[in-house]
């Protein structure tokens, strides 16, 4: 009778399940159903009509048949969008900067930057440089005479590309065309200006490049109402007598005079103006194959700046007018290849999986091995040190070992191992920017290895807002945070010697434990160290973060155990977690889910868990065993 009343109530359950030790064995599926329950779940696909025959004369589907399914490439497509699932394998948001770097063509063929560092470049955001004059013929074309030298200088004794035509910024003023006159020479010859507007007399073009002259003065909303005359009464400047906060107090007519704030080498554009350089003939850039033109200042191909010696190996290129885009325009992101470097990494990932599948290793090699792939984007991004600024992503081979794939075989990957620190999709450049910080990359491993989730514990108390524990920087002994981070903190620290926001390897030649030159300018204020220190303590917070000035900030807080875990990485994270079976229950969570479109009920984590999980690990963690397992339940048999 206790049969009998279980069998009844499972019968019944929202979701039913059998086992022989219990009840009777499921019923025979129809041979139909059975067959298009297995294709859709490891093809993806309904049976086709031949598969529907051939099963319906051989009476039933075997295990060898399924074997067969999972040899098919439509499987292992599966198993790649499980794994693009279960990864998050999806870049968009990740690695973004407003178009910054992105090299965009005009409408006249020319390459150029227009992102937000054009402000700093050409003085106005957006701003491209000017397509009809050719950099270093600048004085064939003049665009205005009234605002130009006789001669214009081209280059500077460095050979830095120097404005060659300026236009007055409508941000500053209100620009009026000026009817009836085909220049500014025009303009004031038939009286059409005032002669004291002279210099505020500006050939624009219009969208179909044609030169049109315009009359801008100072808007209203910048309250320039003051004039400012030469000795030949002509307008030089508009002041503000009375200038609130965020106003200028002076604006100077556009020149071609770049300022520099009393630093040969940090060029700084006239306020109000938009000054622009010509163009030059490039060689193919990266993303062609054919030569193209480029705006003179994107097209310099210089390590550092000529006068300061700062480097242009970093995204301070974008503000640094002798830099430009590097060799073939490596630096730069132009526009499409973007979106195909982001799905190559993306992608990168989900290849490593797949090999481990295809091959039938231990299914947790996708956490630990070196093997990795690159196509012709990322193949070419590592060997050409492409992206720089935008993707800050460290080779994970010497350069010499990467495989050379061409650029435009997006389709063609190349197998190859990665240095002794890579641990299978942990260390990917897809998991580090998709996961920023240690923490997002801690939790992410806890929630997709290890089904668990990090939560304060059920008798938790909120501290009062009073309590000095508040205050306390460590969050592995705050109070109200302890619960979670005590956790999170020391795990994270696998991750310690990676960069946060990028993908970066913290080599520790290259990024000591302390950095005394980092802690000698934290020491005298300098807390950025000339952009040499982000990754180091620069700013205490408390009495452990002054002891700390010059400390690789993964190394705050740590205690003499926690230590080790940034010198073993993920890897050593994965062995330790091996240990505690919680990787064999998550696989089977996870795949039991994707089978039957379902987690278990808790009746069925008796039944199936533990026996489930020990044949996954007695059988080397085969993940087509598993699959192979699940699908032989009564459970999956019974789905509707």
């Amino acid at each position: 009778m206790r049969r009998l009343a279980l069998c009844v109530a499972t019968l019944f359950a929202t979701v039913v399940f059998a086992d022989d030790a219990v009840c009777e064995a499921a019923k025979p599926l129809p041979i139909e159903r059975r067959l298009r329950q297995l294709t859709l779940d490891l093809l993806g696909r309904p049976p086709t009509m031949a598969e529907y025959r051939f099963f319906q004369a051989k009476g039933a589907v075997a295990e060898e048949d399924i074997q067969a399914m999972m040899g098919k490439e439509e499987f292992y497509g599966k198993v790649k969008d499980y794994h693009r699932a279960l990864l998050r394998a999806n870049l968009a948001a990740s690695v973004y900067n407003n178009g910054d770097s992105r090299l965009l063509p005009s409408p006249e063929g020319v390459y150029e930057v227009r992102g937000n560092n054009a402000g700093a470049i050409r003085g106005s955001i957006g701003a491209g440089c000017d397509h009809f004059i050719v950099q270093d013929d600048c004085n064939a074309s003049k665009q205005d005479p009234s605002l130009e030298p006789a001669v214009k200088t081209c280059r500077d004794a460095k050979n830095v590309p120097l404005p060659v035509s300026v236009d007055y910024d409508t941000r500053n003023y209100t620009c009026t065309a000026i009817a009836g006159a085909t220049s500014c020479a025009d303009a004031l010859s038939t009286n059409k200006i005032e002669a004291k507007y002279e210099f505020y007399c500006d050939n624009r073009r219009n969208s179909a490049g044609a030169l049109l002259p315009f009359k801008c003065l100072p808007s209203a909303a910048v309250n320039l109402t003051t004039e400012v005359l030469d000795t030949q009464d002509r307008v030089i400047a508009f002041t503000n007598p009375t200038p609130l906060p965020g106003q200028a107090a002076r604006l100077d007519r556009c020149t071609l005079n770049m300022g520099n704030n009393g630093i040969i080498g940090k060029w700084i554009p006239q306020a109000g103006c938009i000054q622009r350089e010509g163009t030059v003939p490039v060689a193919a850039p990266y993303w062609m194959d054919s030569p193209t033109s480029m705006c003179a200042v994107e097209a310099q191909t210089r390590l550092a700046n000529p006068y300061t010696l700062e480097t242009c190996e970093t995204g301070r290129y974008l503000n640094d007018r002798s830099c430009g885009c590097g060799e073939r325009g490596r630096r730069c992101d132009e526009v499409n290849t973007h979106n195909v470097r982001m799905a190559a990494f993306a992608e990168e990932p989900i290849l490593i999986a797949d090999s481990v599948i295809r091959r039938d290793e231990d299914y947790f090699n996708i956490l630990t091995t070196r093997r990795s792939f690159v196509n012709g984007p990322l193949s070419q991004f590592y060997k050409q040190k492409q992206g720089v600024g935008l993707w800050n992503v460290t080779s994970p081979q010497s350069l010499d070992a990467i495989p050379d794939v061409p650029m435009t075989q997006t389709t063609t990957w190349a197998e190859f191992t990665r240095d002794e620190n890579a641990s299978g999709v942990l260390t990917t450049p897809l998991w580090l920017y998709r996961f920023p910080t240690q923490r997002s990359r801690v939790n992410q491993f806890w929630n997709a290895f290890m089904c668990k989730h990090f939560s304060p514990p059920a008798d938790a108390v909120v501290p009062s807002p009073e309590d000095s524990c508040n205050r306390e920087n460590n969050l592995s002994t705050r109070c109200g945070c302890s619960g979670c981070h005590a956790t999170i903190e020391p795990s994270g620290a696998h991750w310690g010697r990676y960069g946060e926001r990028n993908a970066q390897f913290l080599a520790p030649d290259a990024f000591p434990k302390l950095n005394t030159k980092c802690r000698d300018c934290a020491l005298a204020g300098n807390t950025t160290c000339d952009g040499e220190c982000g990754n180091y303590v620069m700013q205490a917070f408390d009495g452990e973060g002054a002891s700390s000035l010059g400390l690789l900030r993964t190394f705050l807080y740590r205690t003499p155990e926690e230590e080790p875990n940034v010198a073993g990485g993920p890897k050593l994270l994965v062995e330790r977690i091996m240990q505690t079976g919680d990787l064999e229950h998550c696989a089977v969570r996870n795949m039991w889910n994707e089978l039957l479109g379902r987690p278990m009920t808790s009746v069925e984590e008796g039944l199936y868990m533990s026996t489930l999980a020990d044949e996954f690990a007695a059988n080397g963690h085969n993940m087509k065993g598993l699959m192979l397992r699940i699908i032989s339940t009564d459970a999956y048999r019974r789905i509707d």
